[in-house]
């Protein structure tokens, strides 16, 4: 293609746009080849897709048209849909600069068609693309095309002869024409496909990625952190995520340069042998352009694409496990409907205190002084005796914050009337919502600290309900979250709120506008206008009223009422994940039973001896109906564990309280691919690295252990001047 005239397709016609589902089958194979599901599975989602149905919606309530798909699954159509589109268009624009360029051949046109790659793709377009003006570019201009074809055929004689011939006002000599052909031949090999592949397979296979400290920064308090990387070698292929990123973000801030090496003699021996067919006059010249496209062009560009590939993987590893800690977070178990009394502590400030009744509605704010400089222990105590027995107080709300410790060895000396439980609960994020506009909003007339201290009381209520008003990254259960693709992390950690959300129910008469805005087919704005109307006509009474909110459709309906419930309603089913569209099913299922929908409800042996094909249909199946018997022997049943009182040891104030060997109490606050991290109940969390989890080896963390788990640990080793600790699950 290089070296011959370019037969042009004078295009007539404007491209058309590839429209997804008018490429005919070629989307579905994509598709099918990225994700391995069945190719029916694949068109009807599209289909449903096409239709505006949310994920939470098809993997619950459409489970016979995408043949059982669960969100996973879903999602990874969605993905690839999205991946195919972006190469679509890219196809499409490439087309169109190379019918501008008119260099665009109808076995070029073919090629370009029919990749399914967009690496490919783009090598494909490498030798047309636009670029800055090359020392190749420079060499064309004054006239050294031919000498570089003369060389690169491979039969002249007297080269030294031929390259004199080219010498003029702009080339000095004959080592000046050789050199810019040279340029030109380099380049040539530097847009070779089969070149470009064969050292993308050794920088895949082989290469090392190593580091070197910067040393003008290298003393600097900041790059301490970082002093592991200072001298670094590593095989690409097998560093972990965690360990890039880290390095990445020491090169980022300027501590370390990065490099990547491999065995250069080797590939320049592979790439001669595929370029220099005999020993003539014109070989040396070709090694030495061979040498130079290597050094100047190949290595700098494809080492930068591999770092980009090891960047992508890492990011998708990191997100990966924030999502699953996310996860587990957010589906944390719920205390429930019970009135709380929640303490923000605090030494010098003080403690803040708030009482919240079963809904989380604030009652009663004030602050306590029990610790230094104060030390009002007394008055402090008799203030919250007082305060649980006003409020009929049923559980107590810790944070885990400053003085957490103190404030729960407090609250334990006091003799309470009635049997409270007493909870330490996370305070990550509590700050951040405390400024956020969605707090202001909630509680215009306060100021944050009573904020944060409603939060915390919120979170022991309902996790989900008050982690969802929080951006999720501020959380803190992720690894290097700041590093990665901030897209991706947000689309992917919004998927697994969604999914949250939408697996528990939300009770659309007391649920947030942050909650509802997550629920399958609403959004901000219609959670909006549900408020409105719950404010102006109060609680819904069953879900066909939710048909009267403002601009809430048909289509939102569909794809929202299996989500929302509503306690104590008319119809015992909108209290339950049955679907709307499912109740003549039920309906009839208590007709044939002889039972009304209320005696069929919870009647599990009665709902275990149905004959469900008899009431499938051609769009109710088998699938569907298992999950409607399942949901009517435990409607609305919370998939949520009961929360368990966690006490920590009260002989550990400080990490200087640890000795190797102790056994302790503790909760897993963080997991990460490297291990997991655990709050023993002092201001440093310690770690268990993978090769303590367990005695067998360790490909993943999560399927080990799970976040807020209660643990017993026990303590390998303290290094107080670096404050790290390092721990062993402790197993019976």
């Amino acid at each position: 293609m290089i070296y011959s005239q370019l037969k042009i397709i004078k295009l007539t016609q404007k491209p058309k746009p590839h429209n997804f589902y008018l490429s005919g089958m070629q989307n579905i194979s994509f598709i099918q080849a990225q994700t391995g599901l069945a190719q029916k599975s694949i068109q009807n989602t599209l289909q449903l897709i096409s239709e505006d149905c949310t994920i939470p919606f098809m993997a619950r309530y459409r489970k016979e048209r995408t043949g059982n798909l669960d969100e996973v699954q879903l999602e990874q159509i969605i993905k690839a849909k999205t991946n195919f589109e972006a190469l679509e268009k890219r196809k499409e624009s490439i087309l169109k600069s190379l019918k501008e360029q008119e260099v665009l051949t109808e076995d070029l046109a073919k090629s370009i068609q029919n990749t399914q790659e967009l690496t490919v793709l783009e090598d494909l377009y490498l030798p047309f693309k636009k670029k800055r003006k090359t020392k190749a570019d420079s060499a064309r201009e004054q006239g050294l095309e031919p000498l570089a074809k003369i060389i690169m055929a491979q039969n002249a004689v007297e080269l030294n002869s031929v390259a004199k011939r080219y010498i003029s006002k702009s080339i000095n000599s004959m080592e000046e024409a050789l050199e810019g052909a040279r340029h030109i031949i380099a380049e040539w090999i530097a847009e070779r496909i089969d070149i470009r592949n064969y050292i993308r397979f050794q920088l895949e296979r082989f290469a090392v990625l190593k580091t070197k400290v910067v040393k003008t920064k290298k003393r600097e308090e900041k790059a301490q952190k970082f002093q592991d990387y200072f001298k670094w070698e590593e095989s690409l292929s097998k560093i972990p995520s965690h360990r890039f990123l880290a390095i990445q973000r020491a090169e980022n801030e300027g501590f370390i340069k990065v490099k990547i090496l491999l065995d250069e003699e080797r590939i320049l021996e592979k790439i001669a042998q595929k370029i220099i067919k005999n020993n003539s006059e014109t070989s040396e010249e070709i090694q030495l352009a061979i040498k130079d496209s290597y050094k100047r062009l190949l290595l700098p560009s494809l080492s930068k694409e591999a770092l980009q590939n090891a960047k992508e993987k890492a990011d998708d590893a990191a997100i990966s496990v924030f999502a699953k800690n996310l996860k587990q977070l957010l589906l944390g178990s719920p205390l429930g409907e019970k009135r709380v009394l929640a303490i923000d502590p605090g030494f010098r400030t003080g403690c803040k205190i708030v009482c919240l009744n079963e809904k989380g509605e604030l009652l009663h704010n004030e602050t306590i002084y029990p610790h230094a400089p104060k030390n009002d222990q007394k008055g402090a105590i008799k203030k919250i005796s007082t305060l649980t027995e006003a409020y009929k107080i049923d559980a107590i709300a810790i944070g885990n914050g400053t003085a957490s410790r103190e404030t729960e060895k407090l609250i334990r000396r006091i003799r309470f009337k009635n049997d409270l439980q007493v909870f330490v609960v996370s305070e990550a994020g509590a700050s951040i919502y405390s400024a956020s506009s969605i707090a202001r909003e909630e509680f215009p007339n306060y100021d944050a600290t009573v904020r944060g201290s409603v939060s915390i009381g919120r979170r022991l209520q309902d996790p989900l309900a008050e982690l969802v008003k929080i951006d999720a990254k501020s959380i803190g259960v992720g690894q290097y979250q700041h590093d990665v693709d901030q897209t991706k992390l947000k689309n992917e950690l919004d998927r697994v709120v969604e999914s949250c959300v939408n697996a528990v129910g939300v009770n659309i008469n007391t649920a947030s506008k942050s909650l509802l805005s997550y629920v399958s087919g609403i959004g901000e704005k219609l959670a909006e206008n549900i408020l409105d109307y719950r404010k102006k006509n109060g609680a819904f009474k069953n879900r066909n009223e939710i048909k009267k909110v403002t601009r809430l459709g048909g289509k939102a309906f569909q794809q929202s009422a299996g989500f929302l419930r509503i306690k104590n309603a008319e119809n015992p089913l909108d209290d339950s994940a049955v679907h709307p569209e499912q109740y003549l099913v039920v309906e009839k299922i208590a007709r044939d039973e002889k039972k009304t929908i209320s005696e069929l409800i919870g009647n599990k042996i009665l709902l275990q001896k149905i004959d469900l094909q008899k009431y499938c249909t051609s769009i109710i199946g088998f699938p569907t109906l298992k999950d409607i018997i399942t949901e009517l022997e435990k409607p609305g049943l919370d998939i949520r564990e009961e929360t368990k009182v966690f006490t920590f040891n009260q002989n550990i104030r400080t990490i200087e309280d640890l000795h190797e060997g102790q056994l302790l109490p503790g909760i897993v606050n963080n997991i990460t691919n490297f291990g997991c991290f655990v709050d023993i109940g002092i201001k440093e969390s310690g770690l268990i690295h993978v090769s303590n989890l367990a005695d067998e080896f360790v490909s993943d963390v999560n399927a080990h252990i799970h976040l807020q788990q209660q643990i017993i640990v026990e303590v390998l080793s303290v290094d107080i001047p670096r404050k790290r600790i390092q721990l062993k699950l402790y197993k019976k």
